[in-house]
C-alpha cells in the first residue's frame, strides 16, 4: 500500500522546502528543487490528482488526448476550450515537433515514423515481459524546433506476472518528469 498522493505531495514539498535548493530558469521566476525525487502511486486506490491546489482536470484529459492523436496544432485544444498551451502557439496554432509528434510520429533516418504508442500496445500484448516497453518525447534532434521541450519526456510500462495461476499480470508505469 503506498501513500495517498495528498500526503507524498505534502511530504515532497515540505523536502523541498527544507533541503531544496534555488536556481534560475528560462522564465526569469526562478525555482527551488530537488533532484531525481520518486513518488508512487496505487491506482487501485485511486486515481493521483493532487488537491492542495485548483486543477483543471478536463484540461488535463484534453491534453492527453491530444498527444494520442499525433497532433502538434494548438487550434485542436482550443476547440475544445483547452487554453494551456496557447503562449507557446504560432499565429497558425503550430506547436512544433511536441508530444504527440514524438509518441506517434518519430522520425527516422530514412523517412520513415514510428509510432511508439502502437509499438507500446503491441509489446505490452506480445512480449510483456520486456524492458523495452518504453515512449520518449525527447528527440534531441527536434528539440529547437518545439515551442516547450517537453516536462514528462519518458515513460515505461512493466508487466508483473502473475501472482496465481489464471491472474492478469500487473501493469505498472513509471514516468520521468523533468
Amino acid at each position: 500500500m503506498t501513500a495517498p498522493i495528498r500526503s507524498q505531495y505534502e511530504d515532497f514539498m515540505r523536502h523541498v522546502f527544507d533541503h531544496g535548493v534555488h536556481k534560475s530558469d528560462r522564465t526569469g521566476t526562478g525555482t527551488r528543487s530537488v533532484f531525481g525525487h520518486q513518488m508512487r502511486f496505487d491506482l487501485n486506490e485511486g486515481f493521483p490528482l493532487v488537491t492542495t491546489k485548483k486543477v483543471h482536470l478536463r484540461s488535463i484529459i484534453q491534453e492527453l488526448l491530444w498527444f494520442l492523436t499525433g497532433s502538434s496544432n494548438n487550434n485542436w485544444l482550443k476547440e475544445r476550450g483547452v487554453s494551456i498551451w496557447n503562449e507557446w502557439a504560432g499565429p497558425d496554432g503550430d506547436l512544433g515537433p511536441v508530444y504527440g509528434v514524438q509518441w506517434r510520429s518519430w522520425p527516422t533516418p530514412d523517412g520513415g515514423h514510428i509510432d511508439q504508442i502502437a509499438n507500446v500496445i503491441e509489446t505490452l500484448k506480445t512480449n510483456p515481459d520486456s524492458r523495452r516497453i518504453i515512449v520518449s518525447a525527447w528527440n534531441v534532434a527536434e528539440l529547437d524546433k518545439m515551442a516547450l521541450m517537453p516536462c514528462h519526456a519518458f515513460f515505461q510500462f512493466y508487466v508483473a506476472p502473475p501472482t496465481r495461476p489464471g491472474e492478469p499480470g500487473r501493469l505498472s508505469c513509471q514516468l520521468y518528469q523533468r
